[in-house]
């Protein structure tokens, strides 16, 4: 099962990972990281396909997609 591991800590909840997704696996959080932001977290492990769209649009280099 894929699995998509984000840093919070680097995320800038630009939202384009969340807006790329194919399978509205991705979403943004409740919590905040040390900058004020809210970042983007997994929210359906199940539909994620492992695609890896959410890492190749992140401007911030901070998704990864371990298949």
């Amino acid at each position: 099962m894929p699995k998509v591991k984000i840093d919070a800590e680097r995320c800038k909840q630009c939202m384009l990972c969340v807006e790329f997704c194919p399978r509205d696996s991705l979403r943004i959080s409740e919590r905040t990281n040390l900058k004020g932001y809210h970042p983007v977290e997994q929210c359906d492990e199940e539909s994620c396909t492992g695609c890896g769209i959410c890492a190749l649009v992140c401007p911030s280099v901070c998704v990864e997609v371990y298949r």
